[in-house]
């Protein structure tokens, strides 16, 4: 079966492995499982005792015996249900907690590819996954070994009940993986359809300002509702399939019992069996026919782990595997781009081609062109986010996309040229959410943006709740805070990407100050701006244009180029006129 694909031939992985460690818990939730189905027996064996000897002797202190003996052992099998339960669920802890950071931070490494697949889905298709595998459906995956034990004991009581019974199971286990191959196609489509609409909600959502202002909310629902229409078709199409096989499936049961009874009664009619096993037959083959009627009534949630399991599979194979890496000492700052050439997954053409250039410890370089020239790519790569097809980027000899992401996010400021604040305290986000920051360490970093002042302002001060995404703040307010996160611990290289975008005056003033504190404390900055005045503390400018370096040297030597008309294309002078 499909959902079980996930126990065989798998890439190694922390999942994989995680799934390996279950063997254990696994085994002793079996063992439990045997003594709760022998305890069991105490059932029939009971109602055998009850009609077969108390009805016929009439004595009552046999009749209460039996019956606290029998409480007593339903009692004992509970206890041994609820531990198998805990071992399972303890199980899923220990699994969740190996896989669930592994999994958080491979969405990232798919963010960062622009994989259309990274979103919080994931995190979702583990608690699915994880639920299913330690819950109700794992429970009749133990007690379906112990089918064929009831079916023996049925027939050694008699082989025409046996048999009988043997006929139903098979004929109930064939429906059942018939149920399971019809629904699963529209079950699926309707499932991919789910989470594309869900997907395509909650970007709307993340735009609805967008959306509301251009009035696209009517073609944006219709869109939407195309996602919605096919979930809820191949839904339905799946629930009736399931439903019919399912009204077989409880029409055969309660048949066979019913074939059960009538030829328990009829063998009794024969002298060839006591009475008090009419019942004990009939709980027996309700017993070995309980694990399919389970499995059957788990197959959505048995399907849903499978697909869960595959989207995880192909998340974690994606991800960049994480290796131990020695810890560097801090950056003087030292940059070299090495011949780089970038494009990202099914582009057609290189986005950044060839670029080589260096930066001393403590100079600053600017970086203008035109839209589209690759300048916000240049800036992924120069901290490491996107790899190279080929060269490197380097800081201080080291490569910065190899560089342990923690230990270099120490040493780096950056900020991206659409500032997003995390869900906390304006301290929080500046603080980069880091328990090991000191309060005067934020505040030594919005000091240093310029942005302190207006900190004290804000109702709560440091204190004051951002809201999601920063929606309590003004955009040039999440810009400064975004400056100031990035100024946080004095970092030894910085990289601003259109930094003053959002600005005002007084902020672009701020902002300007806080580049050149940086210098003066021996920082290596680099900034990415449309707007060449930023640049007046620049010692190197590069112009960017189609991806390939236009010029590069001494800010003076670049502006004076610049300023040949002849030399300089039109969106070269365009960008100068904003000046």
């Amino acid at each position: 079966m499909k959902f079980l694909t996930f126990l065989v031939n798998q890439p190694d992985n922390v999942l994989t492995r995680a799934l390996g460690d279950a063997k254990k818990p696994f085994m002793v939730a079996a063992v439990f499982s045997f003594f709760t189905n022998v305890l069991y027996m105490a059932l029939p064996l009971y109602t055998y005792q009850v009609y077969g000897r108390v009805m016929v002797s009439q004595n009552q202190a046999t009749l209460w015996i039996l019956t606290l003996v029998t409480l007593f052992v339903f009692m004992v099998s509970s206890t041994i249900d609820d531990f198998r339960a805990r071992i399972l669920i303890n199980y899923g802890v220990m699994l969740d907690q190996r896989v669930s950071g592994r999994i958080f931070s491979g969405l990232f490494d798919a963010a960062v590819r622009g994989d259309p697949s990274a979103r919080s889905q994931a995190l979702r298709d583990l608690d699915s996954f994880r639920q299913t595998l330690t819950g109700v459906a794992a429970a009749a995956f133990f007690d379906l070994p112990w089918m064929p034990v009831f079916l023996l004991v049925l027939f050694l009581i008699n082989p025409w009940l046996g048999f009988a019974s043997t006929a139903g199971a098979l004929a109930l286990l064939g429906l059942a993986l018939a149920q399971e191959r019809a629904i699963r196609p529209p079950a699926r489509e309707a499932n991919d359809a789910a989470l594309k609409s869900y997907a395509f909600t909650e970007a709307a959502l993340r735009n609805g300002e967008v959306v509301r202002a251009m009035g696209m909310l009517p073609t944006l629902g219709a869109a939407w509702a195309r996602h919605r229409q096919v979930t809820i078709e191949r839904g339905a199409h799946a629930s009736e399939k399931s439903n019919t096989y399912t009204d077989i499936i409880k029409t055969l049961r309660m048949g066979i019992q019913v074939l059960v009874i009538g030829i328990g009664a009829a063998l009794i009619l024969d002298h060839k069996m006591a009475q008090g096993m009419i019942f004990a037959n009939m709980i027996l083959v309700s017993r070995a026919l309980q694990p399919i009627e389970r499995i059957v009534s788990a197959w959505e949630p048995l399907n849903n782990m499978a697909r869960s399991h595959g989207r995880l599979m192909e998340l974690l194979q994606k991800a960049e595997p994480p290796t131990p890496v020695t810890a560097l000492p801090r950056p003087t700052g030292r940059l070299s781009v090495e011949g780089i050439n970038f494009a990202p997954p099914g582009a057609q053409r290189l986005i950044l081609a060839n670029l080589n250039f260096r930066i001393e410890p403590g100079e600053m370089l600017g970086v203008i062109g035109p839209s589209g020239a690759g300048k916000s790519t240049l800036a992924r790569l120069l901290v490491g986010i996107w790899r190279p097809i080929n060269g490197s980027v380097r800081l201080d000899g080291a490569d910065v996309f190899t560089w342990d992401r923690a230990d270099f996010g120490r040493h780096v400021g950056y900020l991206p040229q659409d500032t997003e604040l995390f869900a906390g305290t304006v301290r929080d986000n500046i603080g980069r959410f880091r328990d090991d920051v000191a309060d005067e360490e934020v505040v030594r970093a919005a000091t240093l943006a310029g942005v302190h002042e207006l900190i004290l302002r804000m109702p709560k001060g440091y204190d004051t709740d951002v809201g999601e995404g920063g929606v309590v703040l003004s955009a040039g307010q999440r810009q400064r805070i975004g400056l100031a996160r990035a100024m946080l611990g004095e970092p030894a290289y910085i990289v601003l990407d259109e930094p003053n975008a959002s600005l005002d005056a007084e902020g672009e003033d701020a902002l300007l100050k806080a580049i050149e504190a940086m210098k003066a404390k021996g920082a290596t900055v680099v900034v990415i701006s449309h707007k060449p005045g930023i640049f007046r503390s620049a010692d190197k400018l590069l112009v960017l244009r189609e991806g390939r370096i236009d010029l590069f040297g001494p800010r003076d030597q670049v502006m004076a180029r610049l300023m040949k008309p002849a030399d300089k294309p039109a969106d070269v002078r365009a960008i100068e006129g904003g000046r």
